[in-house]
């Protein structure tokens, strides 16, 4: 439960979080750059070769 102090809302680390931790992000972002390397790399050789 949120207390206040010194006028603050004070909030722990769960109440703040709020939701739950699944991790998913993670995937997101090794595939999002694995993307982006692969798009490099091919507009590179398209363009540079």
């Amino acid at each position: 439960m949120a207390t206040t102090e010194n006028g603050k809302t004070v909030l722990s680390a769960q109440e703040a979080r709020g939701g739950k931790e699944l991790g998913v992000m993670r995937y997101v972002l090794h595939i999002s750059l694995a993307l982006a390397v692969i798009a490099g790399i091919v507009i590179y050789a398209i363009f540079f070769h």
